[in-house]
């Protein structure tokens, strides 16, 4: 896509992602536990996203965007690259407007969200993420088939579909008379990050904006610190792949760059840890790149005391190996 026919980004995009979502993707319920209150010391506001279609948030943008090509391109098919919630994603919006689609996975992706893709009808083709690009693999495919991509975070059409999830808090917070003045939210390439951030800013103000990604591989925040994309050192292999991309994105860095965001990170440990808090204390299955956020304010990473925090829990597709271990702990 030429930067002459990229669209535009901005609550307006989002409002208008909001209207063709309606009806189609989960208003996800906005969780609240007085014991997690209480391990915190703040009011703690989190937005299951586990429970949206596809058990991730990932399928707003790629919904909002397939929605948004034309007839041509949608019956000549989409590709993306995925680790898999997003190629989940892709296939059930391709699914849902029935056109094919293509998903490109690194051959060690999580066996159910393999299978998840498949079940809704995708194609998947696998590279090897220590000596292959994903982008070039997505390139050959579109090149031979003539189909349209669909990238994670990159289109402005997929960060305004994740920026109604920071809408949406804001509409069920002020349902409970609330204002949150502290957000945090799992980062990989940027694109859920940087349309909640944008949302919640629009609607509140002097809200403290943080990030959080895997220790070690905090590629967006050093890209903040420096202005420009940076990526991880080597493929992460820990448990948090659904937060573990290779590089950060451009558009969303673009757009985080703009707020005062500050970038946290955790530790595997600290996530399988708060899986199983989210298990006890709200009753929802959150995967750990998910739970990175909650994980964050666990370890006591950002001043909360006090405060109203709002945090996503971004997606529930985790295998049973791993849950066990987190509720093991």
């Amino acid at each position: 896509m030429t930067d002459d026919t990229v669209p535009s980004f901005g609550m307006d995009a989002i409002r208008e992602a909001a209207k063709r979502l309606a009806g189609r993707a989960v208003r996800t319920p906005l969780l609240n536990s007085p014991m997690l209150d209480d391990l915190v010391g703040g009011r703690v506001l989190v937005k299951a996203e586990c429970l949206q279609l596809t058990g991730s948030f990932k399928v707003r943008g790629a919904l909002n965007a397939l929605l948004a090509l034309d007839e041509d391109a949608r019956r000549g098919g989409i590709v993306t690259y995925s680790a898999g919630n997003h190629g989940q994603a892709v296939a059930a919006a391709a699914r849902r407007v029935g056109c094919p689609a293509v998903v490109v996975m690194p051959r060690d992706a999580p066996r159910i969200k393999v299978d998840n893709c498949r079940w809704w009808g995708a194609e998947t083709v696998f590279y090897d993420p220590e000596t292959e690009d994903r982008e070039e693999v997505a390139e050959k495919i579109l090149q031979a088939r003539g189909m349209t991509l669909i990238p994670p975070f990159e289109d402005p059409r997929v960060m305004a579909g994740q920026g109604t999830v920071g809408l949406e808090i804001a509409e069920q917070a002020r349902e409970l008379g609330l204002s949150p003045d502290t957000v945090l939210v799992n980062c990989s390439g940027g694109g859920l990050a940087a349309g909640v951030i944008t949302a919640l800013n629009h609607e509140f103000e002097g809200l403290a904006n943080h990030i959080v990604e895997p220790a070690g591989f905090d590629k967006m925040a050093r890209s903040l610190a420096t202005g420009r994309v940076c990526s991880n050192p080597r493929p992460p292999g820990g448990v948090m792949d659904a937060i573990s991309g290779p590089v950060a994105g451009a558009r969303p860095l673009a757009v985080l760059s703009r707020h005062e965001v500050t970038g946290l990170t955790v530790t595997d440990e600290e996530a399988l840890a708060a899986m199983g808090v989210a298990h006890r204390l709200l009753k929802i299955v959150v995967e750990p790149g998910a739970a990175a956020s909650l994980a964050a304010l666990l370890a006591g990473k950002a001043d909360v005391q006090g405060r109203t925090v709002a945090l996503v829990a971004s997606g529930g597709n985790v295998d049973p190996a791993v849950y066990r271990r987190a509720l093991s702990d």
